[in-house]
């Protein structure tokens, strides 16, 4: 007996039809954006994510850098969210772990499956021969009944993963803000410093000038002249130096917020003018920020969901060998696949299977240790992550606590500095005082200034950090200057 695979229209058409069915159900698993029947997806997928203390979700379209425009804090933390590899990378998780999601809802349904075929028999003989041609076509229905909490803890297990990556992401976008808040004011400090080194500069050309008039109506003398030049080529060799800086706090900021292009070049960022607002304090003292952080921060949030996840996957290991009801109903045509009938022929064959392991050679004992260290692998990187959080939390709460007293300090410092600048420029212009005492005071001024930069960028860094790492960071903390 020969088989041929060629069949006529009828068996053409549904073969053609079952391709097509499996091409479209192809292009929808590749575009789950369109096609989510089972509701796996989560919202966040299609609408974005909300910062705490936003109402609005992060938009990547409208957050473009432009040449040439002033950067702001926030137009920097939206560039850092759009083109960092580990925020697109915790997309990728999260649908991932969706499509697992509905993957594991997609057990609780049954499976269709059906076929054609068309076979041809040539059979001869001394009497003679004949030809047999016959079409088949068949579908089987199976649906599991009853499973004794397998496919509802892998459900749960899948439900919590997806959970657990909603919040890694959160906590990916916390770090993120952090690490471009930080490297936004270190060019900001950068800024401001080279502008104060600018400042001394031409303060101290001044003074050069200002020593060799005095030389030449005989008022001066050689060594202070000589004294001026040493102080002028000091304050060039500090501008030199402090323009070195800022270009350095530039490069770094453009790589950290995605920036450079594929030639490996930095492009030409101009900051914002900050204002200087008055620094309020801290809203709550070191015990409640760490309260709040074990309740809501999503690193925490994230690490407790892996445990829960562990604990299903356990429980599915233990139902595995647990007995398994199906059911199973098939409609044939003609005859049975790779098995040709007569014409005509209809079967129709229901039934309920039992399914139980007697015998598994201690695999399932195994797995079950094994996802019982898992839990115990999870429940330990929890209390890892706590201990990572409250360190975090804590070391910059007494960084911003510290850099609030510093301010007060560098503020008073840098008003007595003044004074006394004015005061030694009197004395100088009446004779009363040497250009040695005049350059000791602008030196001290400058010093002064850059103590009040430095303490004011740690100010604002440590206050964003400390919500960063308490997991409270939004938009409202860039653009509101209130009690934090």
């Amino acid at each position: 007996m020969s088989v041929d695979v060629t069949g006529r229209s009828r068996v053409a058409l549904v073969v053609m039809s079952l391709v097509g069915a499996l091409q479209g159900a192809s292009v929808m698993a590749a575009e789950p954006a369109r096609f989510d029947p089972l509701l796996a997806r989560p919202p966040e997928l299609d609408r974005g994510r909300v910062l705490p203390g936003d109402d609005q979700a992060i938009s990547c379209a409208t957050s473009k850098f432009v040449p040439g425009k002033a950067l702001t804090l926030v137009d920097a933390v939206d560039l850092a969210l759009c083109h960092q590899p580990q925020i697109q990378a915790s997309w990728a998780a999260i649908k991932l772990q969706a499509s697992q999601l509905g993957e594991a809802r997609a057990a609780y349904l049954p499976n269709l499956t059906a076929g054609a075929g068309k076979y041809r028999e040539n059979s001869s003989s001394d009497q003679g021969g004949s030809r047999r041609s016959v079409g088949t076509l068949y579908a089987t229905l199976t649906w599991r009944l009853l499973d004794f909490g397998g496919r509802s803890a892998n459900q749960r297990a899948a439900d919590v993963l997806l959970q657990a990556a909603l919040a890694s992401q959160d906590a990916s976008l916390q770090k993120a803000m952090a690490n471009a808040v930080g490297l936004y004011y270190d060019a900001h400090s950068a800024r401001a410093a080279q502008q104060s080194r600018e400042r001394s500069l031409a303060f101290a050309r001044q003074i050069l000038d200002t020593a060799y008039k005095r030389e030449l109506r005989g008022v001066g003398s050689l060594p202070e002249t000589l004294q001026a030049r040493t102080f002028v080529a000091r304050a060039e060799l500090e501008v030199a130096r402090a323009i070195g800086q800022h270009k350095r706090s530039l490069v770094a900021l453009a790589v950290g917020l995605g920036l450079l292009d594929e030639a490996g070049d930095a492009p030409a960022i101009t900051l914002s003018s900050e204002v200087e607002e008055d620094p309020l304090g801290l809203e709550q003292n070191l015990p409640g920020w760490l309260k709040s952080a074990k309740q809501y921060h999503p690193a925490i949030l994230a690490a407790r969901h892996q445990v829960e996840a562990a604990r299903e996957k356990m429980n599915a290991a233990m139902a595995e060998g647990t007995p398994t009801v199906d059911l199973t109903a098939s409609r044939y045509i003609n005859g049975r696949p790779n098995q040709a009938g007569n014409r005509g022929d209809r079967d129709t064959v229901v039934g309920l299977n039992l399914n139980i392991t007697v015998f598994d050679g201690f695999a399932r004992n195994y797995k079950v240790d094994g996802a019982q260290a898992q839990v115990e692998m999870r429940e330990a990187e929890l209390r890892e992550v706590q201990s990572q959080v409250l360190g975090d939390i804590a070391t910059t709460y007494a960084e911003a606590t510290t850099a609030l007293r510093s301010m007060a300090s560098a503020r008073s410092l840098l008003e007595a500095a003044q004074r006394s600048v004015d005061s030694v420029r009197r004395k100088y212009d009446t004779g009363a005082a040497d250009i040695v005492e005049m350059l000791n005071a602008q030196s001290s001024l400058t010093d002064a200034e850059l103590e009040r930069i430095r303490a004011l960028g740690e100010w604002r860094s440590a206050r964003l950090r400390l919500l960063a790492n308490a997991g409270e960071m939004g938009r409202a903390s860039f653009t509101t200057p209130q009690r934090r």
